[in-house]
C-alpha cells in the first residue's frame, strides 16, 4: 500500500542518517531530496511538501544539530515533529449534520491506499457510536473492490449499496443517497476508485505551477527505453518506438524529435500507455524467467538436468523457455514489476510471484554454497578455496546494479568472514567493496568454483571433476 511503502522509504533514509557520525549540509539535503520523493509518490501534495522540506531543512540545518552529539538522531526527531504538525497534532471529530440530516463522506486517494477496508472500518467505528452507515461501492473498475467492500461491509455488520460496475460512479452515489434518506440512514461513506501515482494532470500541474512562464512553451511526452547494454547505439537507431505525450502536441513534437535518427517504425500513444508499456515489457521478461528460474529449482529436488529438459521442450514449435539463472538484476526489468504491484495488488499476483521467485534464487544460489562449502569441510578437514564468477546483472556487460550475482557474493562472504573468496569480473578493472581476481587464477586456485555470470571469458574454462563446480548460469550445463 501507498503509506506502506512511504514508511519503508522514510525508514531507510533514518538508518542512513543514523549511520553517520557527523553530518554536513549537503547529508541533511539529501535526506530531504529523498523524503520529498517519498512523500510526492505517497500523494501528498507538492506545496505541502515543498513547505514541509522547507521548515525540516531550516531548523536541522543549524549550530547546535550539526555540531551536537548526535545529529542524525537530531535531525530524524525534527522530521517525526514536523511530520506530526503535518498529520495534525490534535484529532479533529467529523462534523456530522445535526438530527436527520445525511451527512455523506467521500473516501479518496491512491489506489492501493487501503480505501476499501479504511471505510468499512470507519463505518463500523460510526456504528459503535450510534450512527447508521451505509457504504458504498463506487469503485466500477476494479471489482474486486467492491466484493472486498461487501465482505468488509458484512463483518462490520454495516449494509453495503452496490450497483455493480456497468454503471457511472456519479448514478451510484446518487442512487446511495436517495437510498439512504428512504431507510433512514444518516451517514453514507463513498468508496471511490483510486489513481496512479503519476498522471497526466499531476504532473502537468507540478511543472507549470513551479515554471508558469513554460506554459505553451514545453512538450512532455514519454518514450520506453529499448536497449541493450553495449549494444545502445545500434538499438537507438534500429529499434521500433513507442511514444505517448501528454497532448497530441506533445506526441507530434517527440515524433519528429526521434524521426531525425530513430530507423525503426514510431508508434504514437498517449503516455500514460506509452508508461505502462515499459512496464509491461520489463514485467513479461521478469515473468518469463521466473517461470525457467522455477523450473530449475523443482529439478534441481527432482534430479533432473533443467538445461536438457528446456532444450528438450524447446523442440515444441510454441514453445520458448528461456535459460534459468541465479535471479534477475539490473535498472529495468528487476526494478519495473514493482510499479505495478504497487498500484494494483489485488491484480498483478504473477507479476508479484515472479518477482518473489527470483528474488528468492539468489537467496537459494547463496544456500547452495554455503552448503558446499560446508560439505568440503567436512570432508576434507580444511577450509575451501572458493571462487565467485561474476558480479555483473547479465552476461559480457560491466554494469553490477540490482545484481544478483553481487547479492549472492556478499553473503558468501559473509558466511566466510571474506577469508579464502576470490572475486572474478573481468568485465571491471576495480571495485571499491570487493577485490578482484583474474579468471584464469581463480578458477585454477578454487576448490568450489560457482558461475554466477556466463561471461564469454569463462565457457575458455575446461570442466573438471577435481573441483566442486556449482553452475548457476549453464556454462557447462551439467
Amino acid at each position: 500500500m501507498a503509506f506502506d511503502s512511504l514508511s519503508e522509504k522514510l525508514q531507510n533514509v533514518f538508518k542512513n542518517l543514523r549511520s553517520k557520525g557527523k553530518l554536513t549540509e549537503d547529508d541533511v539535503k539529501a535526506a530531504l531530496k529523498e523524503v520529498k520523493m517519498a512523500l510526492l509518490e505517497a500523494d501528498v501534495n507538492f506545496k505541502v511538501v515543498k513547505q514541509f522540506t522547507k521548515s525540516v531543512q531550516e531548523r536541522a540545518i543549524g549550530q547546535d544539530v550539526m555540531n551536537g552529539l548526535n545529529p542524525g538522531q537530531m535531525v530524524i526527531k525534527i522530521v517525526n515533529e514536523e511530520m506530526i504538525k503535518l498529520m495534525g497534532s490534535e484529532t479533529t471529530e467529523i462534523a456530522f449534520r445535526p438530527g436527520k440530516e445525511l451527512t455523506v463522506i467521500m473516501m479518496v486517494g491512491l489506489q492501493g491506499a487501503g480505501k476499501t477496508t479504511t471505510t468499512a472500518k470507519i463505518a463500523g467505528k460510526l456504528k459503535s457510536k450510534g450512527k447508521k452507515s451505509l457504504l458504498v461501492a463506487c469503485d466500477v473498475y476494479r471489482p474486486a473492490a467492491i466484493e472486498q467492500l461487501k465482505i468488509n461491509g458484512e463483518k462490520q455488520g454495516v449494509e453495503v449499496f452496490s450497483m455493480g460496475d456497468k454503471n457511472k460512479p456519479a448514478d451510484i452515489a446518487k442512487a446511495a443517497v436517495e437510498h439512504a434518506k428512504k431507510n433512514d440512514f444518516n451517514v453514507v461513506i463513498i468508496d471511490t476508485a483510486g489513481r496512479l501515482h503519476i498522471d497526466e494532470d499531476m504532473m502537468a500541474e507540478l511543472i507549470f505551477s513551479e515554471r508558469p512562464e513554460l506554459k505553451g512553451k514545453i512538450y512532455i511526452a514519454y518514450c520506453p527505453e529499448r536497449v541493450l547494454p553495449g549494444n545502445v547505439i545500434y538499438e537507438l537507431i534500429h529499434n521500433d518506438r513507442v511514444i505517448g505525450g501528454m497532448n497530441e502536441a506533445s506526441t507530434d513534437k517527440a515524433i519528429e524529435f526521434y524521426s531525425q535518427f530513430v530507423q525503426g517504425t514510431l508508434h504514437r500513444t498517449n503516455c500514460k500507455t506509452a508508461e505502462m508499456c515499459k512496464l509491461t515489457e520489463n514485467s513479461s521478461r521478469d515473468v518469463q524467467i521466473a517461470f525457467a528460474n522455477e523450473l530449475s529449482l523443482i529439478c534441481d529436488k527432482a534430479g533432473i538436468n533443467v538445461w536438457e529438459l528446456i532444450n528438450l521442450a524447446n523442440k515444441h514449435p510454441r514453445v520458448n523457455i528461456l535459460q534459468p539463472g541465479c535471479g534477475v538484476g539490473g535498472h529495468c526489468i528487476a526494478v519495473d514489476p514493482y510499479f505495478i504491484t504497487a498500484d494494483f495488488p489485488m491484480e498483478s499476483k504473477i507479476i508479484s510471484t515472479a518477482r518473489e521467485i527470483n528474488n528468492y534464487k539468489a537467496f537459494w544460489c547463496a544456500e547452495k554454497v554455503q552448503n558446499a562449502m560446508l560439505k568440503f569441510e567436512l570432508e576434507h578437514h580444511c577450509k575451501p578455496v572458493i571462487a565467485m564468477m561474476g558480479l555483473a546483472f547479465k552476461p559480457n556487460i560491466d554494469d553490477l546494479r540490482e545484481s544478483p550475482a553481487k547479492y549472492i557474493t556478499t553473503k558468501v562472504m559473509q558466511s566466510r568472514s571474506n577469508a579464502d573468496v576470490l572475486i572474478v569480473e573481468p568485465n571491471v578493472q576495480e571495485h571499491k567493496v570487493f577485490k578482484l581476481t583474474g579468471y584464469k587464477e581463480a578458477y585454477e586456485k578454487a576448490d568450489i568454483v560457482v558461475m554466477l555470470v556466463a561471461h564469454d571469458e569463462f565457457k575458455t574454462l575446461s570442466w573438471t571433476d577435481q573441483k566442486v563446480i556449482l553452475d548457476f548460469c549453464g556454462i557447462y550445463k551439467k
